[in-house]
């Protein structure tokens, strides 16, 4: 349902490791609609990677290879995700926040305050000056690591005077073998045409809608790909290439 109940409010829902994604793991384990039984935020990827997801008032969208933006069937599935539901534990007013490292700042130093042992998740709503996004195009089996594909098949977007939510995802240090750690953002217009995995944003006028969360679920996939990988290797430097553009912890 689109509440949630008491317990799994304040939990982030997670499918499978960001580890297991860098790994080559694109194959759907989940669908949307189990997904919807645990969240009305979120964002991921689907089946194959095949483009960003941002998960917002309990839809499901999929920002494509090529731009487009789609809402997505509860069939289709989903191979990593993060997902809850969101409390306005704190709002805040944004205005002129000119670049992607004054977003970051502000995002850290309110975690700083907070703690940076918790879970936070954040939608910030209004009018972007620019945003810079990317997607990636849908794989084929057999998959290549996750670095790879991005040497390839990447692609970026730039949009200027736009409306539209950011969705981001904040993990704590101790996260780093299950997740990428700090901030994860993604982005989605108002109008559902455009969206992206922000490496860049220039906002002009927002709200922050701000949620501690204090649970934790992960869902492991049942693949033989993901029982097959070795998880002890360090995988910190593909991280920071996955993650590029992403807020350090720090």
């Amino acid at each position: 349902n689109m509440n949630g109940t008491i317990q799994n409010r304040n939990m982030l829902y997670q499918v499978s490791l960001l580890q297991s994604l860098a790994n080559g793991d694109y194959i759907g384990s989940i669908t949307v609609g189990e997904l919807k039984q645990h969240g009305n935020i979120g964002l991921g990827t689907f089946d194959r990677l095949n483009g960003e997801m941002i998960m917002l008032d309990g839809e499901v969208y999929r920002a494509a290879g090529d731009g487009r933006v789609e809402m997505v069937s509860d069939q289709e599935t989903i191979p990593f995700c993060v997902a809850t539901y969101i409390d306005a534990d704190e709002t805040k007013n944004l205005k002129d926040i000119c670049n992607f490292d004054a977003l970051c700042n502000l995002l850290n130093q309110m975690v700083a305050k907070k703690g940076a042992n918790r879970f936070y998740m954040i939608r910030i709503d209004g009018m972007f000056r620019k945003v810079n996004l990317r997607s990636v195009h849908a794989q084929k089996a057999p998959y290549k690591r996750l670095t790879e594909v991005m040497e390839h098949d990447q692609t970026f977007f730039d949009y200027a005077d736009i409306e539209g939510t950011l969705v981001g995802i904040y993990c704590p240090p101790y996260m780093s073998y299950l997740n990428a750690v700090g901030w994860h953002l993604h982005f989605i217009s108002k109008d559902k045409t455009k969206g992206g995995h922000v490496l860049g944003a220039d906002i002009a006028d927002a709200v922050l809608t701000w949620d501690d969360i204090d649970g934790f679920q992960m869902q492991l996939p049942q693949n033989e790909m993901f029982s097959g990988f070795d998880l002890t290797v360090d995988q910190s430097d593909d991280l920071k290439k996955i993650e590029k553009g992403q807020c350090a912890g720090e």
